[in-house]
């Protein structure tokens, strides 16, 4: 598969909470605002990326039986690195985010991604594939958030988008609002799936 197709499966065809049904746990809490699913999809990016380049790099010299506890050692460290650059340069996103940073370490994206691709594939089609899926992830938790701080703030990044007598609908930035989002975003998907023509 070449590197561009890496790249841009990680939009559509294994686009991560909608496809590979995988993140949910960051895509339902963090994304009441825009801003938030752009900090979390940032970071995850950030994690996935170097974490697939580096077990990609190492996939020969990791002996099978530590492989998985060796994939959340790197994983791990760039967790790390991720919250303390959040902490430097984007301290409000730190806050916003809380505990989902460093439970990025857990997340299935990147650890599915270690074991299912980069522990078989060369440093540049890791690369991409990382990339890939996670500006798809972020792309995804932007939408959900966006939709959810529209209808549910009548703001999109903080600048309000609505009539002056929209009645937000308060229930969208909570727990259920997230499912309800979700639910409609994968229902459309699957409908777009099912009309574009197979290859």
């Amino acid at each position: 598969m070449s590197v561009v197709k890496e790249f841009t499966k990680g939009f559509w065809q294994e686009l991560p909470p909608f496809r590979l049904v995988l993140g949910l746990c960051p895509t339902l809490a963090v994304t009441t605002a825009a801003e938030n699913g752009v900090g979390m999809g940032l970071a995850t990016t950030f994690v996935l990326v170097f974490s697939n380049v580096l077990v990609s790099i190492l996939r020969k010299l990791i002996p099978s039986k530590v492989r998985i506890a060796s994939y959340i050692v790197v994983i791990a460290s760039f967790v790390v690195m991720a919250e303390l650059l959040l902490q430097a340069y984007w301290y409000p996103m730190y806050k916003a985010l809380g505990i989902f940073v460093p439970l990025i370490v857990v997340n299935c994206i990147i650890l599915g991604r270690a074991e299912a691709f980069a522990s078989k594939n060369p440093i540049i089609h890791s690369f991409a594939d990382g990339l890939g899926i996670g500006l798809g992830f972020t792309l995804s938790l932007t939408v959900l958030g966006s939709i959810r701080e529209i209808l549910g703030n009548g703001t999109i990044f903080g600048t309000s988008v609505m009539w002056s007598t929209f009645e937000p609908l308060k229930f969208m930035v909570k727990a259920p609002g997230a499912f309800v989002c979700l639910g409609f975003l994968l229902g459309l998907m699957n409908i777009i799936s099912r009309r574009r023509p197979a290859h």
